[in-house]
């Protein structure tokens, strides 16, 4: 299908962009990668009256260490994320995901902002947004304000953000040195869209006891969910085959599973247990602190 007609604007700084989402609002969308919007679009199932390409705007394509943070512009491809150094050494559990975001040539392509910014119920990025505690600073006609991943996503494809509004940062806490991270996802092939995953980061002290556990569930409702359930079992307690799969069954009640064509509730509520299991042993394996 071809796309419905729209204006298309290709601003070359930061603020021009800003501008334009100020001065277009609800007609406007911005475009990073692509690999969502553009398929949407071309289906009509996305209909915006302007269209602002940001692949001009070089400020915002950036990954440095900031502190106790590491922050990334919208524009940094997930590639980067998945093969940056520091990304590996500090956010481990982003380094873990990106490789389940469909094939490299899709990474290659795909943005950081643009993952986060789509709220796709089942993609990998929101989800360890969530559960890193991470912030989305969003730019608009009103100045920068900070998101919590915890409150930016507040349904399907819906998030926070103001219609003049885009997300211009993302601040990532760095992970600490006992922490161990793990993502784990089930779909109907590699490579494919994902039906339910888990991101888990547990910070582990040298005696093996849980420290800090964080763990959120993606395709599991209508936005990632952090497993407060199952946080809340393993936090102070050693991880091993003892207690995982308590707090694996304990997660299943903090997830509000929809059904659709690729599985029903009760599937991807059980499949919520096996990811929060394996993503649970994969961290045990790796030793503590």
């Amino acid at each position: 299908m071809k796309p419905a007609p729209f204006e298309y604007f290709v601003p070359e700084a930061a603020d021009e962009a800003l501008a334009l989402m100020a001065e277009h609002g609800l007609e406007a969308r911005p475009l990073a990668g692509g690999q969502s919007l553009v398929p949407l679009i071309n289906m009509r199932m996305a209909q915006p009256g302007v269209l602002i390409d940001l692949n001009r705007c070089a400020e915002f394509a950036y990954l440095r260490e900031d502190g106790d943070a590491l922050v990334s512009g919208p524009m940094t491809r997930q590639r980067e994320l998945e093969l940056s150094p520091i990304v590996r050494r500090h956010c481990p559990l982003i380094a873990k995901a990106m490789p389940h975001m469909g094939h490299a040539t899709i990474r290659n392509r795909g943005t950081a902002g643009g993952s986060l910014s789509h709220a796709d119920p089942s993609a990998e990025l929101p989800g360890v947004a969530v559960a890193m505690d991470a912030e989305l600073i969003a730019g608009g006609p009103n100045g920068r304000r900070a998101i919590p991943a915890t409150e930016f996503y507040l349904a399907e494809l819906t998030t926070a953000l103001e219609p003049e509004e885009m997300l211009c940062e993302i601040r990532f806490p760095k992970a600490t040195e006992n922490s161990r991270a793990s993502f784990a996802e089930v779909g109907s092939h590699f490579g494919g869209l994902a039906i339910v995953g888990v991101a888990g980061q547990v910070e582990i002290s040298a005696s093996g006891h849980c420290n800090k556990v964080a763990l959120a569930a993606t395709g599991a409702g209508e936005r990632p969910m952090r497993l407060t359930s199952a946080e809340a079992l393993l936090t102070g307690q050693v991880l091993d085959e003892r207690i995982i799969p308590d707090a694996a069954e304990a997660a299943a009640a903090d997830v509000e599973p929809l059904e659709d064509l690729h599985a029903s509730a009760h599937w991807r509520r059980r499949a919520v247990v096996a990811m929060t299991a394996q993503a649970l042993r994969e961290i045990a394996s790796q030793g503590v602190g």
